[in-house]
């Protein structure tokens, strides 16, 4: 493990003003998208999908690095050249999703582990030597109003993440730790909280048990939301406010930076409460920026439509949301902005 190598990295991936585009959606999920526009999913689909949005102009002022699809890592653009020159070309750096997929966890009905450990060390040599210089594993943690989640289920994904986050510092790649609790539901703010706060102990315990230099990593937590099924939600400032209270009982100072999950939320509140954190907490331990994926891509993917002649108007869809983003990694954003789109 080249300690320096990963801080660096970690650290230039929540550059002041930049965060991460989430770009590594299933075949599965990236149909169900496609669907919804009438468009096939097929790998070049795929392909002319994704290599609009790493092309698109001006992104590298906001956009520090992309989690990709392991596809998408080995796949060439039209040019016959890898998808990924888009990238390095501009000083973005390239990651890579991990896991294969939550599944049912045995013997916890309505729970789910990740898997994807087997192989792992090899399958990390190989994403590094592509290009890859940081990776992501998501662990979906379900909850309601009293009984889940088990603590089953947050110990053994928390395990999982650590073993993984340890994996990857040993091949010189930055783990992004993604523990999510889904929004799911008709849980309160307040349950949420209460989850959000079992779980990210749970995975940092795991985390320096495995040896995994906190300073080499970056976590990718949920927001603390209600619900969406919840019959009072909270504002903005409320959201912000019981999210930053959790990660400051939970998280390391020596961590670089926080990178967050939208969730399900709207693009415009996934903006909104990521800016209200950094207007109102000016001197947190680590920087908070974001890691969205429909956050910001589900304008540019309605505007682009399947259609080669509507690239320009999604790539500036695409563009907006970035700029949107990245000023709300430094308190700068207003709600103004989206008007002048």
């Amino acid at each position: 493990m080249q300690a320096q190598t990963l801080m660096g990295i970690a650290r230039s991936l929540v550059e002041p003003g930049k965060g991460l585009l989430a770009a590594d959606e299933s075949h599965p999920t990236i149909e169900k998208r496609f669907k919804a526009i009438d468009v096939e999913s097929t790998e070049s689909s795929r392909r002319d999908y994704r290599e609009m949005l790493f092309s698109t102009p001006g992104v590298e002022a906001f956009i520090s690095g992309v989690i990709l699809f392991e596809e998408t890592l080995f796949q060439n653009g039209h040019d016959g050249r890898p998808l990924i020159r888009h990238l390095d070309s501009r000083g973005i750096i390239p990651g890579i999703k991990v896991d294969k997929g939550a599944k049912p966890l045995a013997l916890a009905e309505g729970e789910k582990v990740t898997e994807g450990l087997d192989g792992l060390r090899e399958r990390l040599r190989e994403y590094r030597q592509a290009g890859a210089r940081f990776a992501k594993w998501r662990a979906v943690i379900d909850v309601d109003e009293t009984r889940l989640p088990s603590d089953y289920c947050i110990e053994v994904n928390a395990h999982a993440l650590a073993r993984y986050a340890a994996l990857c510092q040993e091949a010189d790649i930055v783990p992004v730790v993604e523990p999510e609790v889904l929004m799911d539901g008709a849980h309160a703010l307040a349950r949420c909280e209460q989850v959000t706060d079992r779980v990210l102990k749970r995975v940092f315990a795991e985390l320096g048990a495995q040896r995994v230099l906190p300073e080499g990593m970056l976590l990718k937590p949920n927001m603390v939301v209600p619900g969406k099924q919840c019959a009072t939600q909270a504002s903005v400032e409320e959201v912000a406010d019981a999210t930053v209270r959790c990660l400051l009982r939970n998280v390391p100072a020596a961590v670089p930076g926080i990178v967050f999950l939208s969730g399900g939320q709207s693009d415009a509140d996934a903006t909104a409460h990521l800016n209200a954190m950094n207007a109102r907490y000016t001197h947190l331990p680590w920087r908070l920026s974001f890691s969205y994926g429909r956050a910001l891509q589900a304008p540019a993917l309605r505007a682009w439509a399947g259609k080669a002649d509507n690239m320009q108007a999604a790539q500036q869809a695409f563009y907006h949301r970035a700029r949107c983003n990245g000023a709300a990694t430094r308190g700068e954003y207003d709600s103004a902005m989206e008007k002048a789109a």
